[in-house]
């Protein structure tokens, strides 16, 4: 794990003091860049050494066959997976003749910083080569939260002890070598060389190339452009063939003096759009850049950046592990979906090639909350991703023998690229969790105008995919045969509680959203009898509870299945370790499912309920996943256990500063850096949102003194600031003067004229706090208290 020595705690940084080669590829994952649809991976400038090279475009990937030892009807033919595109953080240096490289000559010093407020990497090294001469090197760089296609680096190197040639080679290259993948299956599959080249051109001080992919027929295109300063004579040239494109700036440089680089890049690509429109978008891209000018771009991003940060930020006193975690995770959150605009959020962002590059439910069900309350157009772009795919989940619905839609488990187009059944397709919830989040945009935005646009077709189809996949028993009661919920050891199960809630609340939400825009439903087939179905279903559903225990069953039966055991069988991550044939019949899992359930459709049970819930999952399930520990601290601290809670809350919020899952190296885990937000706002805070109105209670635990953030409602910024004894919002702003909102349960009318301030509401905990199975506690709980390393 990353240390506390060299990446000190600070609020508004990831700092690195020294370099860790052992630590790198983690790094490059820390490190990265985004803006949604351009993503650089925290590289060295100079390439070498890496852990995995990374330029990825948002959507832009490759297919490949899926093997199958036996196939069968319905599998999935073809994966897709994310390129790594052209490189243009490649800035080269050669001190005389020799090659500034950190693993020859000295490294001086070298720090590196993430600034979450300005949105920018810096870099400073101090290296003395080989041969004695002494230079600095000082680069920034940012990918352009303003501009959607800019990324840019500015490059300044100087000479420290005695004159020095100095030549930067500044390249574009395409299909770099790629280090060996591991054989864990949440690593992407390698892709050897996939780009083909389509045309190149270059003039003195920029280069362009063309290439296009062999299978999936995507064509990109990437330009650089440059500034050059430097006193005195320089030589500036431009090469550029199929896979390279190089500037090369050669100059003299006395001690003291310097050269400035600031490189300009543009990307771009399509499907549909010829090289010419492709060549002409980027070169408009970089003539935009060049215009704005290094100065600009750096304005432009520090200004998004405090809109941003007004409206969204998280203060923790008196736990700086967590204040610096969210603000990360709240950061990353952004970076993979501010200019995503209509494109995926893959399960990493662009921080990487884990998951393939691919979206999950993960980013309706973790990440789009965080966007709602926060950034509410990105989470709107992300919704009409999914809608612009509703085909596709149509044609999957067909070929499965349903009626409406089936949304893909995993993809980046659109089709399902999971060749896995039962933890993928029968994973129906996905299809609810997108309707729920288009309805918590309806409300937490206030907005009507996307549900009219394009999502009432998804509420509909999803709707129509429930009542086809659903049965009434011959007593009327309703059920969900064959699924698998969120907890993926349980698999092909008999109504899951979290399925059959989320069903339920798709079919009513669909229903009303019928009822709302009478014209569309009608447009596209819906009748008052196939609604009045949809509600009937959602009335009837069966909810399993154990009556003996106290406690809800799972799944129907899942309480009488066989006890794990836990004195053998603890090497983790299951999945890893144990075949499915052990797992799916025992009662152990892989992430919180029913506890899940807890969160989303908090008013479906009782708080007796909750807290005999909470204590029988806990010592069940193994957090095998990294969706976990955010849901399981949130329903900790909603049952009392705060302390847990704030075990957890840790766990999701470090999981990729402190390397926690030992895959960071893949790239970052976009849904636990948004549980980091969820743990404090929704545990600590107490949001819930699935009555349709705000609620909030916040209760901290001791080792948070106050806790302060800020939400966006209904056009309403509101700010939320609790200590344990107290909490006060304030309306900031919004269409009225009053909202009306729940605090601790009770009704609450906020005004924008003065802040309100009310009593916590103190939790007591029903039972003692549970147990967690052996060797998964919370990370914090099992090396103690004070973690530092």
């Amino acid at each position: 794990m990353i240390d506390h020595d060299a990446f000190p705690i600070e609020p508004w940084r990831i700092r690195e003091t020294r370099l860790d080669l052992d630590l790198l590829a983690q790094s490059e994952s820390i490190f990265a860049l985004s803006n949604g649809h351009i993503g650089l991976r925290g590289n060295l400038d100079e390439g070498e050494p890496h852990g995995l090279p990374g330029t990825y475009l948002n959507s832009f990937y490759e297919t490949r066959a899926l093997p199958y030892a036996e196939t069968g009807f319905g599998y999935p033919e073809a994966g897709q997976t994310i390129v790594d595109i052209t490189n243009g953080k490649l800035l080269r240096l050669l001190v005389d003749d020799e090659p500034f490289d950190i693993r020859y000559g000295e490294l001086i010093d070298h720090e590196r910083v993430l600034d979450l407020r300005a949105g920018i990497l810096t870099r400073v090294a101090q290296w003395r080569s080989p041969a004695g001469k002494q230079v600095k090197i000082t680069s920034t760089r940012l990918v352009s939260l303003t501009q959607r296609s800019v990324a840019a680096i500015e490059y300044v190197v100087e000479a420290v002890d005695e004159f020095s040639l100095v030549t930067v080679q500044s390249e574009l290259v395409a299909n770099e070598d790629q280090p060996e993948m591991s054989s864990d299956p949440r690593v992407a599959a390698g892709l050897d060389h996939p780009l083909e080249a389509v045309s190149h051109e270059h003039t003195e001080h920029s280069g362009l190339l063309v290439h296009q992919t062999r299978n999936s027929g995507l064509m990109m295109a990437a330009a650089m452009d440059h500034e050059v300063e430097v006193p005195g004579r320089v030589e500036v040239t431009t090469e550029a063939r199929a896979d390279v494109a190089r500037t090369t700036v050669i100059c003299g440089l006395r001690p003291g003096q310097k050269l400035r680089i600031v490189k300009y890049l543009a990307y771009g690509w399509s499907s549909l759009r010829s090289r010419p429109a492709l060549r002409d978008q980027v070169a408009g891209a970089l003539a935009g850049a060049r215009y704005s000018g290094w100065q600009g771009l750096l304005d432009a991003q520090r200004a998004y950046l405090d809109e941003f940060w007004d409206a969204a930020d998280v203060e923790v006193w008196g736990d700086p592990d967590r204040q610096q975690a969210v603000r990360f995770g709240l950061f990353h959150v952004l970076q993979a979906s501010a200019r995503a605009e209509r494109r995926a959020i893959g399960g990493k962002g662009l921080t990487g090639t884990g998951y393939d590059g691919h979206a999950f439910w993960d980013t309706e069900g973790f990440v789009l909350p965080v966007l709602t309350y926060t950034k509410p157009h990105a989470a709107a772009d992300a919704l009409r991703w999914r809608a612009a795919t509703l085909d596709l989940a149509k044609d999957r619905a067909e070929q499965l023998g349903l009626a409406g839609a089936s949304f893909p488990w995993r993809t980046i187009r659109g089709e399902e690229c999971s060749a896995y059944w039962p933890a993928a397709t029968a994973a129906w919830h996905i299809n609810a969790d997108i309707a729920m989040a288009y309805e918590r945009y309806r409300l937490v935005a206030g907005d009507d105008s996307l549900e009219r646009e394009c999502g009432l077709s998804v509420l509909v189809e999803t709707a129509r995919l429930w009542i086809s996949l659903g049965h009434h028993d011959r007593h009327g009661v309703w059920h969900l045969d064959g699924v698998t919920g969120p907890d993926e050891y349980t698999a092909l199960a008999s109504d899951n509680v979290f399925t059959n809630l989320m069903a339920a609340l798709n079919l009513r939400v669909a229903a009303d959203a019928c009822r709302r825009h009478p014209d569309g439903a009608a447009a596209i087939g819906v009748t008052t009898e196939e609604t009045a179905a949809w509600r009937d279903a959602a009335a009837a559903v069966h909810i399993p509870f154990d009556r003996e225990l106290g406690v809800h069953s799972q799944s129907e039966g899942f309480t009488s299945l066989a006890e794990w055991d836990f004195t053998e069988n603890t090497n983790y991550p299951l999945l890893l370790h144990e075949h499915y044939v052990r797992l799916y019949p025992a009662q152990v899992l892989k992430q919180a499912d029913l506890v899940l359930a807890m969160h989303w459709q908090s008013h479906a049970f009782t708080a007796e309920q909750k807290a005999h819930n909470v204590d029988y999952y806990e010592r069940r399930t193994t957090r095998d996943s990294s969706l976990s520990a955010c849901t399981q601290a949130v329903l900790c601290a909603e049952v009392g256990h705060l302390e847990l809670a704030h075990d957890y809350a840790y766990e999701a919020a470090l999981i990729d500063l402190r390397d926690l899952h030992h895959n960071t190296r893949d790239g970052l885990h976009m849904a636990s850096l948004a549980g980091a937000w969820i743990a404090l706002v929704a545990g600590f805070g107490g949001l819930r949102d699935d009555e349709g109105v705000l609620t909030l209670d916040p209760h901290l635990p001791d080792g948070i003194d106050r806790l302060r953030f800020r939400l966006r409602w209904s056009e309403f910024r509101l700010t939320v600031d609790a200590t344990h004894a107290e909490v006060i919002y304030s309306l900031r702003d919004g269409p009225h003067s009053h909202l009306t909102i729940r605090h601790a349960g009770a009704e609450l009318t906020v005004s924008t004229q003065e802040p309100t301030t009310v009593a916590v509401h103190v939790r007591k905990p029903l039972l003692p706090a549970p147990s967690q199975p052996p060797g998964r506690e919370p990370i914090r709980r099992r090396l103690g208290s004070d973690v530092t390393s």
